[in-house]
């Protein structure tokens, strides 16, 4: 058991995936969702990626993962979807700007 813990804190937080193939699309609004979980220890984590091309053609894409685990592979994708849709429509395409927390300038750093 400890080894098992020790090894995860060492591994630098890399996700233990063992290959689960993704879903089908599943098309909501303008976005695709596709279901990707990451199977830790015999469960599902809830993860995936929602896309949308924009008008220039280019595919914006936005890695969703959340903590839940679930037992079964089909409830996994099923929550996937869920969980996708109502953030889609909480946050739109919102999710495709840069996170400000990851800018390359420190806040009130200022160009000399």
């Amino acid at each position: 058991m400890f080894k098992k813990l020790f090894s995860g804190l060492m591994s630098g937080g890399d996700k233990p995936t063992t290959g689960v193939r993704p879903t089908d699309p599943v098309h909501y609004r303008d976005f695709t969702i596709v279901s990707r979980p990451d199977s830790q220890g015999g469960q599902f984590r809830v993860s995936g990626t929602i896309t949308k091309v924009d008008p220039d053609g280019r595919v914006l894409e936005h890695r969703f993962e959340r903590s839940d685990m679930l037992p079964g592979r089909e409830a996994c994708d099923e929550m996937m979807v869920v969980k996708a849709k109502r953030y889609i429509d909480e946050v739109g395409e919102a999710m495709f700007e840069a996170d400000p927390r990851e800018a390359s300038t420190p806040q009130g750093a200022t160009d000399a």
